[in-house]
This record gives structure tokens, C-alpha cells and sequence, in this order.
């Protein structure tokens, strides 16, 4: 059964008395009914983070009107905010390589309508796994990426993304570094899963590095990407506790089921727009 429409203000500004009454009166005063509220204080950054939910068909406007009759509480209250509907799906483009199973997570998740998106096309530097897409009905793009081709090939990325009218970019084990221009183009809008609980364990062979730490635990990272690699404001987490008889195989194996799960996870968190960046932090209400 779904839920009902709803409008979503998230939102962050300097801490100061009155954020809830100014915010909730305004809300009151349509008569808008909340059926969500979370707030966070952060003492040590003299932050105030939001997310409201606001029962749609209970205020007498649209969203668009929404947004201009609250932009002056907002200013007044310097804040950093932004309003969607629950009706409006959100566009997802997803890039790939070849390792798959993020990718199939994603879109079994996609196809029950566990994850109520649309995905206008699949971008991948590699061929290998265009039947398995077209067959789902996407769009398969094939943009191959070699050292001289570096800027071309992101610039299409970039011409792909902006073609399809795509709100995020999800990196679904895409393994090539990103140009920083788009990176800086799409803040807070490209998503990665990393294969290991950041920031231990970069680069290559991850679960290898951590096989011969002797670790107990590995996990994974969803972040958001900057143009500084695996240093982005991270989403979500999670581990899963190994022991001495976990081969590298084995690890491989635990790390490709944990990573489905938290890229799920942080990708949801963040097109219900729970995610709220502050510097290279976040608050995320789940």
C-alpha cells in the first residue's frame, strides 16, 4: 500500500531560539498537517538540521507556491533548505564496470518497486553488461575510458546525465575515478559504494589488505563523491564480523552482500531526502 503524498522540507541554518515555532507556525498557519519530524543540534558547529514531512493535500498550494510563500521565513532564518514532492519520482543514472552485483541489486530493487525511481539509462565503460540491461528495458550507454580519453569521455557522461534529466548518479562499483569538473558539477548528487569501511583499506585488493591485517571486522561505505577520491561525506556504513578460518575469497564474498545492502541503503536515505550535508559531514534521519 503506498503512502500518501507528502511534501519534504529538509533544511539547516545557524542555531538560534525559535527555529521549530517559526517553521511549524508557518506550517500550522495553511493548516498543513505533519506526519514526519526530525531535529538535530549540533553545539559543536552551531547547526540546526530538519526534515519535515507535510501532508500534501492539507496546505491550499502547490508546490511551487509552497516554496515562495516559505522563502521569506527561510531567509530570515538563513537557512539552507530545500522542498519535494513525494509524488515526483526521482531519476537515477547508474554507472557500472563490470563487477555486477550492485548492479542487479539495484535494479531487482527497482523492479519490485522497493525502490520507486525511475532509471533513464545505465552508463558503463565496459560492454559486458548491456544484454542484462537492455533486457530490464534501460538504456545501455557504452563510454570507454582510457588515459587519453579521460575529458571526452566524462564530458559525455556529464552530456548523458544531463540528457536523461538525472537528479543522481549512483556508481554502482564503477571503477574509474571521476574528473573533479564532475565532481563539482553534481555536489551531494553522485553516490559511491566503497568496498571497505573508510577510511582503512583504500586502493586496490581491499578485502587481500584486509585478509593479511588479521582483521575481525570489514565492511563498506556509501559516500557522496568529491574530487577528493573516497574522501566525500559519508552516508552510511555497516561490518560484518570475520575470523581466522575467512579466506580472501570468503571476505570477497561477505563484502559483495554488505555493500549491496549499504549502497541500498545510503541511495534510499538519500532520495528520501534524509541526507543533510555540512561540510564533509552529514546528518542523516533515518
Amino acid at each position: 500500500m503506498h503512502r500518501e503524498r507528502f511534501y519534504t522540507l529538509s533544511a539547516s541554518c545557524p542555531d538560534q531560539v525559535g527555529i521549530i515555532a517559526r517553521v511549524t507556525g508557518f506550517i500550522a498557519e495553511h493548516k498543513g498537517w505533519i506526519l514526519e519530524s526530525s531535529f538535530h543540534a549540533d553545539s559543536v558547529d552551531g547547526r540546526y538540521f530538519m526534515r519535515i514531512e507535510v501532508k500534501a493535500d492539507s496546505v491550499p498550494f502547490m508546490l511551487a507556491e509552497f516554496r515562495e510563500r516559505f522563502r521569506p521565513v527561510a531567509e530570515s532564518l538563513q537557512m539552507n533548505w530545500r522542498l519535494s514532492d513525494s509524488a515526483v519520482k526521482k531519476r537515477v543514472v547508474i554507472l557500472v564496470s563490470k563487477q555486477e552485483h550492485c548492479l542487479y541489486d539495484l535494479l531487482a530493487r527497482w523492479q519490485s518497486k522497493e525502490l520507486d525511481i525511475e532509471i533513464p539509462c545505465v552508463i558503463s565503460n565496459h560492454d559486458a553488461l548491456r544484454g542484462f540491461v537492455e533486457w530490464h528495458g534501460i538504456p545501455f550507454h557504452h563510454v570507454p575510458v582510457a588515459v587519453e580519453n579521460k575529458a571526452q569521455a566524462y564530458a559525455e557522461v556529464q552530456r548523458l546525465f544531463e540528457e536523461s534529466h538525472g537528479d543522481s548518479m549512483v556508481l554502482a562499483r564503477y571503477m574509474q575515478i571521476l574528473s573533479p569538473d564532475l565532481c563539482a558539477n553534481y555536489p551531494g548528487r553522485i553516490l559511491n559504494i566503497h568496498h571497505s569501511f573508510l577510511p582503512s583499506f583504500v586502493g586496490a585488493k581491499p578485502y587481500h589488505q584486509a585478509y593479511q591485517r588479521g582483521v575481525k571486522l570489514i565492511g563498506a561505505t556509501c559516500h557522496y563523491v568529491t574530487s577528493e577520491l573516497d574522501q566525500g561525506p559519508i552516508i552510511e556504513q555497516d561490518v560484518i564480523r570475520i575470523d581466522h578460518s575467512d579466506s580472501p575469497e570468503d571476505m570477497v564474498r561477505y563484502g559483495k552482500d554488505i555493500e549491496k545492502t549499504v549502497l541500498a541503503r545510503g541511495l534510499r536515505y538519500h532520495l528520501e531526502d534524509r541526507v543533510l550535508v555540512h561540510g564533509n559531514k552529514t546528518v542523516v534521519f533515518r
